[in-house]
C-alpha cells in the first residue's frame, strides 16, 4: 500500500518566514551601526538578539526546505527532524546570547558609560516596529510548528529587548541616570531565559522520542482495545517526527486470526483518521504471542 507523505505544518508558513527574515536582516545592519555609534549596551544586546534572529530564521527556512524532501533508503522518515534541530539550535543560541548580555550588564553596572540616548531611542523605536510586524506575521505558525515557535520566540525576545532599550533611553534622556542601560539589559536577559528553556526542553523531548504532550497514551490504548476483534494491546509507542506529525507503533492481539485483515484495517483507520496520526505501524498477533516479547 502506498503512503501519502505528510506535509510538515511549518511548510505552510514559509512565505511569512521569508518576509520576516528579510525585514530583520535589513534592520540588523542599521542596529549594529546604531549600537556602535551610541555606545549603548542595551542597543547592542538588541543587535545581538537580532543577529540570532537572522541566523535562526534562516535556519528555520533551511529546515523547512529539508523537511519537504522525500524519504530515501537512508532517511526512511525523510528530513522531518531538521525542523526540530533548528528549534534546538535557536534555543541554544538565545541562551548563550542572554548569558552574555547578563555578563556585560554586570561589567557596565560597575562603571556605566555615557550613552547617546536620543539616537538610541530612535533606533530602538524602529526596531520595535520591525519586531511587532514580525510577531504578527509569525503568530499563527508558532502554534503549528516547534520550528516556527523557535523563530517566533527569537522575534519576541527582540521585541522585548527593543521595549527595554526604549525605556532605558527615556530614563537616561530625562534623568541622566546611565545605570538604566545595564539594569534593563539584565532584566531582558532574565526574562528570556525561562521561555527559551521551555522551547529547548520540548525540542529535546522530540529528539528523545518522548510521548507528545497532546497525546493521552492510556486513552489511545483504550480506543484501540475497543475495536471489534481486539483482545489486547501492548508495545504501544507514540512519538513525534516533527511538530504536528506523530507516529505510532503497536502490537494488537486478536482472538481470531481469520479476521486479522479486517481488524488491521479498522485499527489503522482509527489511528490515522480518528487519532490523526501521520504514520501507524500495527502488528497483529494471536493470543499468547506477547509472552515471548520483552516490552509489554
Amino acid at each position: 500500500m502506498s503512503e501519502t507523505r505528510t506535509v510538515s505544518p511549518g511548510s505552510n508558513y514559509q512565505k511569512r518566514l521569508k518576509l520576516v527574515f528579510a525585514m530583520t536582516g535589513l534592520y540588523l545592519v542599521a542596529e549594529v551601526v546604531g549600537g556602535i555609534v551610541t555606545g549603548s549596551l542595551a542597543l547592542l544586546a538588541d543587535a545581538g538578539h537580532m543577529f540570532t534572529d537572522v541566523a535562526g530564521l534562516g535556519l528555520a527556512l533551511l529546515a523547512i526546505r529539508f523537511a519537504a524532501r522525500p524519504a530515501s533508503p537512508t532517511r526512511t522518515y525523510g528530513f522531518y527532524r531538521a525542523e526540530i534541530l533548528a528549534a534546538l539550535a535557536n534555543a541554544v543560541a538565545l541562551v548563550l546570547i542572554s548569558l552574555y548580555v547578563l555578563y556585560e550588564a554586570y561589567q557596565r553596572f560597575r562603571d556605566p558609560p555615557e550613552v547617546e540616548s536620543g539616537a538610541m531611542l530612535v533606533v530602538a523605536a524602529v526596531g520595535l516596529v520591525v519586531n511587532v510586524v514580525g510577531l504578527l506575521v509569525l503568530r499563527r505558525g508558532a502554534n503549528a510548528s516547534l520550528n516556527l515557535r523557535g523563530a517566533y520566540f527569537e522575534v519576541l525576545s527582540d521585541a522585548l529587548t527593543s521595549v527595554g532599550v526604549i525605556v532605558a533611553a527615556i530614563i537616561m534622556i530625562t534623568t541622566g541616570w546611565y545605570y538604566a542601560d545595564p539594569i534593563l539589559s539584565a532584566g531582558i536577559g532574565l526574562f528570556i531565559l525561562p521561555r527559551t528553556w521551555t522551547l529547548m526542553r520540548e525540542a529535546v523531548g522530540v529528539l528523545l522520542e518522548g510521548t507528545p504532550a497532546d497525546v493521552n497514551l492510556a486513552a489511545m490504548r483504550e480506543a484501540i482495545a475497543g475495536v471489534p476483534g481486539v483482545t489486547g494491546v501492548h508495545d504501544l509507542h507514540v512519538w513525534s517526527l516533527t511538530s504536528g506529525v506523530n507516529a505510532m507503533s503497536a502490537h494488537v492481539v486478536v482472538q481470531d486470526m481469520t479476521g486479522a485483515a479486517e481488524t488491521l484495517a479498522a485499527v489503522h483507520r482509527l489511528a490515522t483518521t480518528d487519532l490523526k496520526l501521520a504514520h501507524a505501524t500495527i502488528q497483529i498477533e494471536p493470543p499468547g504471542w506477547e509472552k515471548s516479547e520483552t516490552h509489554l
